[in-house]
């Protein structure tokens, strides 16, 4: 089991009830979407961040990694965004910085700031509240849920199966990968491209196995793939501090 799945069961607020944890990170992620205001997603990022730290006990080494995933891809987007390329006869538009090369320009423009910080923020709240969700509630809860929403069934069976089988995916490759490793499979160019078109031709052949035993298992049981525990209730006190948050936030971003 990987350590993400590991503590999607095993955390503080794991006995919440599902629909109240999901209720908070998806109201806040729309929230966050809907007033793109920097303000709030930076709120709604260090709200998160505390709930997965301080009440789940997620170690904050293990979030920080996590963080740094996505983290690289947006930071990678952001300079896109950030830098334009302009020939050196156009006239720059409003900028903090530009450089000529040869006949080009090289700038970073106010807009193109502004639109860069408020993608920052928002995706970066946006982030903290799937990071909540995912950390903190397992997916057998999550899908429960789903169908309280009288989501089409074949959609949350489709979510629970995509989701089991990202991590029995990884759970095999890393397996493979260090038998590899312990065998000087990847000691040369040569070795490494066969160890890697082995690597994949083993884990076709297990993800097709497991597919198979998983069909077999959900035919046995007629369908049904999820199971929930009854004992979850709702807690009122949860509700009136999600409901507080949100009216917190949207008086101080000025919705109204």
């Amino acid at each position: 089991m990987l350590l993400i799945d590991k503590y999607a069961y095993m955390n503080k607020l794991a006995s919440v009830h599902p629909l109240e944890k999901m209720t908070l990170s998806l109201g806040l992620l729309l929230l966050s979407l809907i007033m793109r205001d920097e303000r709030i997603s930076l709120i709604t990022f260090i709200v998160m961040s505390a709930f997965i730290i301080l009440s789940a006990k997620i170690p904050i080494k293990y979030y920080a990694k996590l963080l740094l995933l996505p983290g690289f891809f947006l930071l990678s987007s952001l300079v896109s965004i950030l830098i334009s390329i302009t020939p050196s006869t156009s006239t720059l538009p409003a900028h903090i910085w530009s450089f000529s090369l040869n006949s080009w320009t090289i700038f970073v423009g106010s807009a193109s700031l502004v639109t860069a910080q408020q993608l920052f923020f928002i995706v970066l709240g946006s982030i903290s509240c799937l990071y909540f969700l995912i950390l903190t509630t397992s997916v057998q809860s999550i899908c429960h849920v789903l169908r309280l929403w009288r989501l089409p069934t074949l959609f949350v069976e489709l979510v629970e199966l995509t989701y089991r089988f990202i991590f029995i995916f990884l759970d095999s490759m890393q397996k493979i990968h260090l038998a590899q490793q312990a065998r000087l499979g990847y000691s040369s160019p040569m070795q490494w491209l066969r160890s890697v078109s082995m690597l994949i031709t083993a884990l076709f052949a297990e993800m097709f196995q497991r597919s198979r035993e998983l069909n077999n298992a959900m035919e046995a049981r007629g369908g049904e793939t999820v199971y929930w525990q009854e004992d979850v209730t709702y807690n009122m006190k949860n509700w009136l501090g999600i409901a507080a948050i949100f009216i917190f936030l949207i008086i101080y971003g000025g919705f109204f």
